[in-house]
């Protein structure tokens, strides 16, 4: 029997890119390739890069080159990686130019790959070259009219199956019922049906992201995104749901509903409000104790999709809303909507439904034209919003964007002493929120068990990776919680906020879940070992 071949995989960038990952590897455990975490000891170590800002490509080639190290200490007896594949928004965006500029790298693979990427690794192991792509603006891909979308022959990351963009929307939520995987082996999902899950777990997290959608209408001057992810378009509810289930059969306790824009999900299934819908389906699972959307437009959001993110049991009250900025002239220019005083009347809309609702967004200092009026209208709206968490970020041109072309430009220096401030005014206010939190109620999901710190996890108000954590102690706060009482990772544990440390938080347990609910998850998959999830502006 000839060797079974190892692959790593290497995750840089969003959540989505996480799912992404996920689906690859689903494809190569199906086809009998063994998944690694040390990317030393693969054949193939497989880079799914980001793309979107410079400092993200600077992350990307990093992790492309130090894989290379590896595949040259495998010449020297060292290890056994000895190909190294970029992926990713990264590979899709630059293609043949990357492939140029980073001899390095033994193959650059599109979205279009993916489907085969099986036969892609192979080829390159046996020493043979594959062609790189010459990237193309994938938004003409697709139809301009949403409706005509379904169905198209394109390929889609993170939704399962080769181009298999969904179907109509008399396809509802309720068809996933009959069709939920069963008897997985290795945590792997089978893809003999169109609407089975085609994944593989890299971690053990009782957190999961599930994609929603791929792709993005809108027009963002700054944002390159549409022309590399393409035009928006929804994946069927059936799916989503099929593949939630699947994810709490795996131990997931928490999925986080991931896209470029969640708030436009179903326009292109003949139903905008079909997200409201779809999140009453989720929190119905079995097993999911908590459900969370991330990537909100504040021109898109509506009433009754407010009235369910506040008021549906096991639907976190969670806003991450894409500000950007606040002063309208920089909006306008950013080909965004909004202003410092609609958006403070949309977190107390919120806020009135759930006063205790959690509220996060990102933000660009340093836009072309923007004045210290600009600056000073941001650092106003920014101290009356009260957002749980701040992402700020300096603007920089981005290949291919309408802003780059901007006259104007702000100084880089100026750029760079605007992005501090802001910083350090987001750091303060973060806190202070935080501060603020200090005897409320939280559901804290545990997600590990550090040896100093003891559990820690996160409340309903906190995403992962971007938001801070719970830290939780003794009864009387004199220490962390003692390892005979720990609850297991993966249990839902309500609990009461003593303090503050930065955005972070300390709370006392009240009382933990029901047996059953929030069991620890399964022994980890051998799988790649994923690199933390970093920040992203611009959404």
């Amino acid at each position: 029997m000839p060797e079974r071949r190892t692959v790593a995989l290497v995750t840089l960038g969003c959540a989505r890119n996480e799912v992404d990952s996920e689906e690859l590897a689903g494809r190569l455990a199906a086809d009998g390739w063994d998944l690694v975490e040390d990317a030393a000891a693969a054949d193939v170590a497989v880079v799914n890069t980001c793309g979107f800002v410079e400092a993200a490509k600077k992350d990307s080639v990093d992790a492309l080159l130090e894989a290379n190290d590896l595949k040259n200490a495998a010449r020297e007896g060292e290890g056994r990686t000895q190909a190294v594949v970029a992926v990713g928004c990264m590979a899709e965006r630059y293609g043949k130019e990357l492939a140029e500029a980073l001899p390095e790298a033994d193959g650059v693979l599109g979205f279009d790959d993916y489907t085969d990427i099986s036969d892609r690794l192979r080829t390159i192991l046996g020493g043979g070259v594959h062609a790189p792509h010459v990237p193309r603006d994938r938004r003409k891909l697709l139809p301009v009219s949403p409706a005509e979308r379904q169905g198209a022959a394109v390929a889609l990351p993170g939704h399962g199956a080769a181009g298999a963009a969904g179907a109509t929307a008399e396809q509802s939520a309720a068809e996933a019922a009959e069709s939920a995987p069963t008897d997985l082996p290795e945590g792997v999902a089978p893809a003999s049906g169109p609407r089975a899950p085609l994944r593989r777990r890299l971690g053990s997290s009782p957190v999961a992201s599930v994609k929603l959608a791929s792709g993005c209408d809108r027009r963002c001057s700054f944002c390159a995104i549409p022309s590399f992810r393409g035009s928006f378009i929804s994946r069927r509810p059936a799916d989503v749901l099929t593949e939630t289930r699947w994810l709490a059969e795996q131990g997931v306790r928490e999925i986080m509903l991931v896209s470029e824009n969640n708030t436009s999900y179903g326009k292109d299934l003949g139903d905008i409000r079909l997200l409201e819908t779809l999140l009453l389906e989720l929190a119905a699972v079995e097993g999911i104790e908590r459900v969370r959307v991330s990537y909100l437009q504040p021109a898109e959001m509506r009433p009754g999709l407010i009235d369910v993110l506040t008021g549906t049991e096991k639907v976190a009250p969670y806003f991450d809303l894409s500000f950007q900025h606040s002063a309208p002239g920089v909006l306008r220019a950013m080909r965004r909507f909004g202003d410092t005083e609609r958006f403070l009347g949309l977190l107390e809309e919120i806020r009135t439904r759930a006063p205790q609702a959690g509220a996060r967004s990102n933000f660009i200092v340093g836009f072309p034209g923007e004045s210290e009026q600009d600056v000073a209208e941001l650092e106003r709206f920014l101290t009356e919003a009260r957002l749980d968490a701040i992402g700020v970020f300096g603007y920089s041109d981005e290949d291919g964007t309408e802003a780059a072309g901007y006259a104007d430009k702000v100084d880089p220096d100026e750029v760079a002493e605007r992005l501090a401030r802001m910083s350090r005014l987001a750091e303060e206010l973060t806190a202070q929120r935080a501060e603020e939190r200090v005897g409320e109620t939280v559901q804290v999901l545990v997600e590990t068990h550090d040896e100093e710190d003891g559990p820690l996890g996160r409340g309903a108000h906190q995403a992962p990776e971007t938001d801070g954590q719970v830290r939780l102690v003794r009864p009387d706060a004199s220490g962390p919680v003692p390892a005979a009482d720990r609850v297991p990772v993966g249990r839902m544990v309500e609990a009461r906020v003593v303090a503050a440390e930065g955005v972070d938080l300390v709370a006392e347990p009240l009382t933990a879940a029901p047996a059953g609910h929030g069991t620890a998850p399964a022994a980890r998959p051998a799988g790649a070992g994923l690199l933390p999830v970093g920040e992203e502006a611009g959404r």
